[in-house]
């Protein structure tokens, strides 16, 4: 998206911005008013302060927090906690853990937002049919869901604005009907009501970690930024906020005009629709959960291609369905997202066990991104009681909310949280894995083997082993190489060539960056190519190096022409090969205990994911895959005695 275009407001935007960026939050009206009132009789002094904390944590979370001021820390119009990390990682490198515990819990909390949206539509059926079994239709929805992730949702995806339009729409009439009967709702708008709500409610504190629920499609709003462009989501959040609170007023009115009883199973987000519309109002809030869901792991692909970039994932298969911007499909998260779905359905049965551990993840991203945006104001100096305000309001209200949350912990909060720190610990031992290796890896001077190279290349004597040689590098400065590059041309089996090309890439803190710069080190003999590409950019080093090689020779930086006698008469390119090192652990190691485990779990891990060259993007039928020890520290002098 140009940078002109990030703040416009269109129709068009704002109809994307409906479909996909309000999805999590728009379905929370199905299951927040029973989370709360579930489980004893309705109150309606309650049901006032009720209304007046959703509504201003929705005022003060969403709108104030993320649709005014987080969603300006954007990353080349870019969204999300890695997005910022990235913006901000070279001046405060401390974050790292804030970011990875962020990252972790919103993943995790992908695990119970499907499942909980789907459900808690899905189940509105037991008004019209009380003896149906839901549990094999939630599953045969999330299963056709994931299903589809490997087509691409680009066609299914022009439909999911106008879905959502008319599901907020629907929102909107039916808690505007329901106001009308029962306009006192909206002295709910004072924050009086809150405050006596939480200080006289014996547990009222407590009950926050429901009320919660109404604002958990925050962070996936921030996540989404690049979809559509900040000015679309502040223009459609007008709408979307004023559908929300009169659905929630009115779903309030309900439960006034219902005080003294128990909701017994009920759901007032269906007990608001006529009886005559239950049925289209329960596909239609299907379709809204299924475009809910859709938004949740569309959003987890995204941050895992992230994390792979800022060195916090293993390289994992990704693939793109189609050439739309953001189409990107991760066959592994899809069905590790997809086991956690169907093992939470499983476990906890009813969508009203499945409140008890929702939010305890969600709110500890939030925290992490409290943390992150102040740093991002400070180093770009904002001013500093602003930053100050900001800040201990927030720590505030989401530590309000987090110590609330904790009360679900033993009521299924601990599945997210288990499933967080297991993503965490990966994701840790990754990135120590990946210091480990850049700080022990040996570099050598390139211009120091020039001599040697030339040698080799001119030597008759050793067949040749390919035109054109191309080296994968991890170095990032010109002159320099790693060791084990020099031992594989010279002493591995020597490859004589007549060019040698090395390739760097650097991912850079920008998303879409696509550049490149070459460094003829020996013209015609010795060439250095580095690319810097965004983390969101797909490795396709395979076509871009193509792309290189053809804009050299148009400027006649390069003679690629086949250097067999016979072949140059006939004027055709030369072959190219490439040569990607594959390290694996040496046994001449003693390391400590702790650099044992973690690059013992390193390589176990490397082992099962997607080798070098396809992350590259590198043919297979010219790439050689050449395995070199890794002696990170090598054992201690041996004294063997001869005898």
């Amino acid at each position: 998206m140009e940078r002109k275009d990030f703040d416009r407001v269109s129709l068009a935007g704002m109809l994307v911005a409906i479909g996909i960026i309000f999805g999590d939050i728009g379905t929370s009206p199905l299951y927040v008013m029973t989370a709360i009132f579930g489980k004893g009789p309705i109150v309606a002094k309650q049901v006032y302060g009720v209304l007046s904390c959703i509504f201003w944590t929705l005022t003060l979370l969403t709108t104030t927090k993320y649709v005014l001021f987080v969603i300006r820390a954007d990353n080349k119009g870019e969204g999300g906690i890695l997005a910022l990390f990235a913006l901000i990682r070279r001046r405060a490198k401390w974050l790292t853990v804030p970011a990875i515990i962020g990252a972790c819990a919103m993943l995790a909390d992908g695990v119970i937002t499907p499942p909980i949206s789907v459900a808690s539509a899905v189940e509105g059926l037991k008004i019209v049919f009380p003896n149906i079994n839901t549990l094999p239709i939630i599953i045969g929805i999330l299963t056709f869901l994931f299903l589809l992730q490997a087509f691409g949702t680009g066609v299914v995806g022009k439909a999911f604005g106008p879905v959502m339009l008319l599901w907020f729409t629907l929102l909107g009439v039916l808690g505007g009907i329901q106001i009308a009967k029962h306009p006192e709702v909206l002295k709910s708008f004072n924050p009086l009501y809150a405050y006596h709500f939480l200080r006289d409610t014996p547990g009222g504190f407590w009950l926050l970690s429901a009320i919660f629920l109404c604002t958990t499609g925050a962070e996936a709003l921030y996540s989404d930024l690049g979809h559509c462009g900040r000015g679309n989501i502040r223009a459609s959040w007008v709408y979307i906020k004023i559908t929300l609170v009169l659905n929630y007023f009115g779903q309030g009115a309900w439960l006034i005009a219902h005080a003294g009883h128990r909701l017994a199973g009920r759901k007032p987000i269906f007990e608001i629709m006529p009886e005559w519309f239950l049925l289209p109002g329960i596909a239609i809030a299907t379709m809204a959960a299924v475009i809910a869901s859709q938004a949740m792991i569309t959003g987890s692909y995204t941050l895992i291609s992230e994390a792979i970039r800022l060195n916090f994932w293993p390289k994992v298969r990704l693939l793109y369905p189609s050439t739309e911007k953001g189409q990107l499909y991760v066959p592994s998260i899809n069905w590790l997202l997809y086991t956690g779905c169907v093992i939470v359905v499983i476990y906890f049965q009813e969508s009203a066990n499945m409140e008890a551990a929702y939010g305890l993840a969600i709110i500890l991203t939030m925290l992490m991104n409290t943390l992150m945006f102040t740093c991002y104001m400070v180093i770009y100096h904002v001013n500093k009681w602003l930053v100050s305000l900001f800040f201990l309001t927030y720590i505030s209200i989401e530590g309000s909310f987090l110590l609330a949350n904790l009360t679900k912990f033993t009521h299924g909060g601990w599945f997210t949280l288990l499933l967080a720190t297991g993503l965490a610990l990966l994701m840790l031992t990754w990135l120590k894995a990946h210091h480990i290796k850049l700080r022990l890896t040996e570099f050598t001077d390139l211009k120091e083997h020039i001599p040697n190279l030339k040698e080799l290349s001119n030597d008759i004597s050793i067949p040749k082993y390919t035109t054109h040689l191309v080296f994968m590098t991890g170095a990032s400065k010109t002159n320099q190489i790693e060791n084990k590059i020099i031992f594989s041309i010279f002493q591995k089996r020597p490859k004589r060539a007549d060019i040698y090309w090395f390739v760097h890439v650097d991912t850079t803190d920008d998303p879409y960056t696509m550049e490149y710069k070459v460094d003829t080190i020996v013209p015609n003999d010795v060439i250095k190519v580095t690319f810097r590409l965004g983390f969101r950019v797909e490795q396709r080093i395979n076509l871009y190096f193509r792309k290189v090689v053809e804009d050299m020779v148009k400027n006649k930086e390069v003679d690629i022409t086949s250097r067999y006698e016979s072949l140059n008469r006939q004027n055709l390119t030369g072959d190219f090969r490439f040569v990607v090192l594959e390290r694996f652990l040496s046994y001449d190691n003693d390391l400590p205990f702790l650099e044992q485990i973690v690059m013992n779990t390193y390589f176990a891990i490397k082992s099962i994911t997607t080798p070098e060259d396809k992350w590259f993007g590198l043919d297979s039928s010219s790439v050689k895959i050449e395995k070199v020890p890794l002696v990170i520290r090598p054992v201690k002098k041996i004294e063997l005695k001869r005898i």
